[in-house]
């Protein structure tokens, strides 16, 4: 009875939890706060300060540690040798500086409020770190990552990422835990980690790949994720039984994984875990927030909150301007690494672990670090909107983050240069066409430069680098970007700067493919429609069908469906059917060209035989 008693309360804290994750997640979302204050939040109302649905935090904390370790496992992977060394001055100066500049002042606060120096260095490690989730979120959002300003913030967010491993293994000496290991006890803990990083970093080397191909070649699926799960937390074991931390075997693991052949499939299996446990880890971080101490501090955490903030936003803006970057940028940079951060509720449970910190201090640091991350996104969309009138007032020429686009100027623009893009200027410099490309993706230009093409780094959703560029010269700009609201953001900005230029435009769907035309674009092109088409006539010749029949079943499909497409853009202009920003879309009439076009309106015909010239 008590064996089922057990396991009926054990799913309840489970359906609770899960809950409270599909109602606040979306509606944080919604109203772009980003999933982990959606989890924090969730985690407040659940727990014992509120609704009092999960009594004790503690009971779900060790499974829920399990998504940090997974997180510093993908952290790991994502951390390619190669694209280090491209960012290396901005990783190990910029980082270094921002992290070591903002643990001493912080520190350096605390000890003059009176707290021991062991305690004020545990609290400027902890909280000189940012949220990685939330920066890059906002980043992911303004599609501003691999943008100057971009470039510099995940660069910083990395040196903190890697600052988390020496950081774990700090707390303990800050705790006095070597002082109880001396003389032949302290070699032995010292060769048992020494040995535990040899022995991953072999089996790293020389064991994983095989076996990952051996497991590749029987084809199950399932057995790739077993092993993926095997080797984070293997790994993570392994590194505790060392006398080291969890996350930093992870985190090895990660790194020595980050030039198989096998990382995409790796971090697929894993993310799913990932975010599940992290997200978590952040309800059981809000269900151990007290609000009753919140309640009873909330002047001065408050004012502890916003003064982190603006602490760790001048700091790092000061030394994103001393690195080259303009005023406005510079202040996104300090804004977006001003919260604290994920790791800042590992530090300081381990802080308390080893004694560092007392527990009223360690509840204090934790409704620090959530009150700040609550209040960072909405200041950072802030000072984005001002950041954004500053660039729309300034002229090109003063922008100091521009590429130089000496040469830049060809008849035609072509803005983007991945698969679509690298076949349309095939077919331009065939013909002798002088063709201007740009494209935001490092590592598709350093690519473009080693087969001879020529593409300036630039973001062509930004009004600067399109007049760069020379998009006021060009006779045809191409849009070619792989993100819907992206290109038509650009198309929009292109109509409204530069009238005269004819808009080619890469259309992602169907749907995208009237909003285009709602815009009156010259041309446009659903990515893979004209493909499909292709690749179906040559179905039919494999099946036996004449070459010329195929030709005609072929432009009789295609006739068919211009004719559909312009009768759908006329039912949405009539209020039929909401197509730009909607969800609905009226069904497709299945009828023959000629009903379909003596149907339809004299300009509708004349844009079908356009389509069908």
């Amino acid at each position: 009875m008590d064996h089922s008693a057990s396991h009926s309360s054990y799913l309840l804290t489970i359906l609770v939890f899960c809950l409270a994750a599909v109602v606040a997640v979306p509606l944080f979302h919604r109203a772009r706060l980003g999933a982990v204050i959606g989890y924090l939040v969730a985690g407040v109302v659940i727990g014992p300060s509120v609704l009092k649905l999960v009594a004790e935090p503690g009971t779900v904390l060790g499974i829920a540690e399990l998504g940090v370790v997974l997180l510093l496992f993908i952290i790991g992977l994502e951390l390619k040798l190669s694209h280090l060394l491209t960012l290396r001055r901005d990783i190990f100066g910029l980082g270094a500086l921002q992290v070591g500049i903002t643990a001493v002042v912080l520190a350096g606060l605390a000890v003059a409020a009176g707290l021991p120096w062991n305690a004020a260095v545990a609290i400027g490690i902890a909280l000189s770190l940012s949220a990685t989730s939330l920066a890059l979120q906002q980043l992911g959002e303004w599609h501003d990552l691999q943008t100057p300003y971009g470039q510099r913030t995940f660069s910083v967010l990395i040196f903190q990422d890697l600052m988390v491993v020496p950081a774990l293994a700090i707390m303990p000496l800050l705790g006095g835990a070597s002082e109880n290991v001396g003389g032949w006890t302290g070699a032995v803990a010292a060769a048992k980690a020494v040995g535990a990083v040899a022995i991953l970093v072999l089996a790293g080397r020389y064991l994983l790949n095989p076996a990952f191909r051996l497991l590749a070649s029987s084809g199950a699926r399932e057995v790739m994720t077993a092993a993926a799960l095997l080797i984070v937390l293997g790994s993570a074991l392994l590194m505790q039984e060392a006398g080291l931390s969890m996350a930093m075997g992870a985190f090895l693991a990660g790194l020595l994984l980050a030039e198989s052949n096998f990382r995409h499939q790796l971090e697929a299996d894993i993310e799913p875990f990932r975010g599940i446990l992290l997200g978590l880890f952040f309800m059981s971080v809000g269900m151990s927030l007290d609000l009753t101490l919140v309640a009873r501090q909330w002047p001065y955490l408050l004012a502890a909150a916003f003064g982190l903030i603006a602490l760790k936003a001048g700091i790092a803006a000061a030394l994103a301007r001393v690195a080259g970057s303009s005023r406005g940028d510079a202040v996104t940079v300090g804004l977006l690494l001003s919260t604290a951060g994920e790791f800042s509720f590992v530090l300081v449970p381990l802080a308390l672990a080893f004694a560092v910190l007392t527990p009223p201090q360690a509840q204090c640091l934790i409704a620090l670090a959530v009150i700040s991350m609550l209040f960072s996104p909405v200041m950072t969309r802030l000072a984005r909107a001002y950041v954004l009138r500053v660039r729309a007032r300034r002229p090109a020429a003063a922008e100091p983050e521009l590429t130089d686009f000496d040469g830049a100027g060809g008849r035609v623009l072509v803005i983007g240069f991945g698969r679509f893009g690298q076949v349309l200027n095939q077919v331009l410099l065939a013909r002798g066409v002088d063709v201007t490309v740009i494209d935001n993706d490092i590592e598709q230009i350093r690519s473009a430069a080693r087969f001879g093409f020529r593409v300036f780094y630039g973001d062509g959703s930004r009004l600067d680098v399109l007049r760069a560029a020379g998009a006021a010269s060009a006779e045809v700009i191409c849009v070619c970007v792989d993100d819907r609201e992206r290109a038509t953001h650009i198309v929009d900005l292109i109509h409204a700067e530069f009238p005269e230029a004819r808009t080619h435009v890469r259309a992602y769907d169907r749907i995208h493919s009237i909003a285009l035309m709602e815009r009156e674009v010259d041309f446009q092109l659903r990515e893979t429609f004209e493909s499909a088409l292709a690749f179906g006539r040559a179905t039919l010749e494999a099946l036996g069908v004449r070459q010329d029949a195929a030709a005609e079943i072929t432009d009789d499909v295609r006739r068919r469906d211009v004719a559909r497409l312009v009768m759908q853009r006329e039912q949405g202009l009539m209020g039929g059917a909401t197509l730009l920003h909607g969800t609905r879309v009226q069904p497709e009439p299945l009828v023959a060209p000629r009903q379909t076009t003596q149907a339809l309106s004299d300009e509708t015909q004349a844009i079908i035989r356009a389509g069908e010239s």
